[in-house]
């Protein structure tokens, strides 16, 4: 399998079981990041999230966490071929033996957590990958209180998350103290219905902005703030 090449760094993912999506592309465009100075990227994958936090930040600490071994190895392969390397790191571990031994907290937490809370698939898709995307073995409580742990005062969280369980995550997340300030649904085309939202959390409360985005009006016709998000990102943008 073929490295996917960015404008500024390339992702080798033949050893990951979830490959370059959508909608951490999004989140790692979306977020707002430019005042962190240390970030954490929770359960990394390739690595793709850290490296455009990279891209897009003066974070002196770019941190990664990643529990599968293969995927890890891909990551830190990844984070070492690029030019950033210096900034970035990558622990394996599971978030839950982070929390015990981390005492730092992080001015920026992000995530594209594991999801399909309702079914598990295990039938149609390999078992790594239903680890991968299956939230049982993180639920969104746990996800959110050793965010609220890692995270300092000021600082902010961001996730994307499917678009049925906005609300519930919300509220989730408000139990323990973040507040929602952004919002962002996510739709494939204007006729489909939303498929995810990109949140973005602090523990300042405050109206939260609200928008929608579009990727496509047609397959491979992008909408121009689609272009706009992603452009500094993806080749043929």
């Amino acid at each position: 399998m073929q490295p996917f090449h960015f404008k500024e760094f390339s992702i080798a993912h033949d050893k990951c079981a979830m490959k370059i999506g959508t909608d951490a592309v999004l989140l790692g465009a979306w977020t707002e990041c430019e005042s962190a100075n240390s970030i954490l990227d929770i359960g990394t994958g390739t690595g793709i999230i850290a490296l455009q936090m990279a891209q897009r930040s003066y974070a002196e600490l770019i941190d990664a966490l990643e529990i599968d071994a293969d995927a890890y190895e891909q990551a830190v392969d990844n984070f070492e071929h690029s030019i950033w390397g210096d900034r970035l790191f990558c622990y394996h571990a599971s978030l839950q033996e982070f929390v015990k031994e981390i005492d730092e907290t992080y001015d920026l937490v992000i995530s594209n957590p594991p999801f399909y809370t309702s079914t598990f698939k295990t039938d149609q898709i390999e078992e790594k990958r239903s680890v991968a995307r299956h939230s049982e073995f993180l639920t969104y409580k746990e996800l959110l209180v050793s965010t609220v742990r890692l995270l300092s005062e000021t600082g902010s969280c961001a996730f994307v998350i499917p678009y049925e369980e906005e609300t519930a995550f919300i509220e989730l997340a408000k139990e323990n103290k973040l507040h929602v300030n952004r919002i962002t649904r996510v739709k494939g085309t204007p006729e489909k219905q939303v498929k995810r939202s990109l949140l973005q959390f602090s523990f300042a409360k405050k109206e939260a902005t609200i928008n929608e985005l579009i990727i496509e009006t047609q397959r491979h016709v992008y909408t121009p703030e689609y272009i706009e998000l992603v452009k500094d990102f993806y080749l043929k943008m």
